[in-house]
């Protein structure tokens, strides 16, 4: 198994200890920092990926500075990324599942916990399931063609690092609006949802509109 993988499934499993964590209504911190921790990993399976495929010659610095919008060593990258896509066709789906699991997780989470409507969830896995399923066809999102996609993935931070912080902020603020309502009212924890929810529904919209279009 690759290395890549390897991460994957390591952080899908953190999923059920910060679960479980909020639930207990244990020191928010540390659900947080496993929470922040599985994000971050997202990105590092990425590089290990990158750095395998490319035996080695694509250092963690060229993944950050591609990441960030620098594009000195784009081409290389890129090459890397379509070798991956011939050489080991299950990891970039089992990333995408891994992205799946944590968010569902966490939006049943709390939907369980009658902190979110229920129309948001049904929003969020109607918006994912058909933009995953129509961008299978098509490839990936770092493969833009249409003009209204490439605008909304004009961004490398954007594209690449816009929904994780989003997400990271928003889940985080809703354990400590759970786990201590008392300093962190929901009234934030609900706007920072509805720009969540904006940002991604955007997102699908480019996806799907790349989809049909491309």
């Amino acid at each position: 198994m690759r290395s890549a993988d390897i991460i994957t499934l390591a952080r899908i499993a953190l999923i059920v200890p910060i679960v479980y964590l909020v639930l207990l209504k244990v020191n928010p911190t540390i659900p947080i920092i496993l929470l922040a921790a599985s994000i971050a990993a997202d990105g590092l399976d990425g590089f290990a990926a990158l750095h395998s495929q490319s035996k080695g010659a694509i250092s963690f610095i060229d993944y950050l500075r591609y990441s960030l919008g620098d594009n000195t060593n784009a081409k290389k990258i890129k090459a890397a990324k379509a070798s991956i896509g011939k050489t080991a066709k299950f990891g970039p789906r089992i990333d995408i599942a891994g992205d799946r699991i944590t968010e569902y997780s966490l939006w049943a989470l709390f939907l369980y916990l009658q902190m979110i409507p229920l129309i948001i969830v049904i929003a969020v896995i109607m918006r994912h399931s058909i933009a995953d399923a129509l961008m299978a066809s098509k490839g990936t999102s770092s493969k833009m063609k249409t003009r209204f996609a490439q605008m909304v993935y004009s961004s490398n931070i954007v594209g690449r690092a816009g929904s994780a912080v989003l997400k990271l902020v928003a889940f985080s603020y809703l354990m400590l609006a759970y786990i201590q309502p008392r300093y962190y009212p929901m009234s934030i924890g609900y706007a920072l949802i509805a720009i969540l929810v904006l940002y991604i529904m955007v997102k699908g919209a480019a996806e799907i509109y790349e989809s049909l279009h491309a």
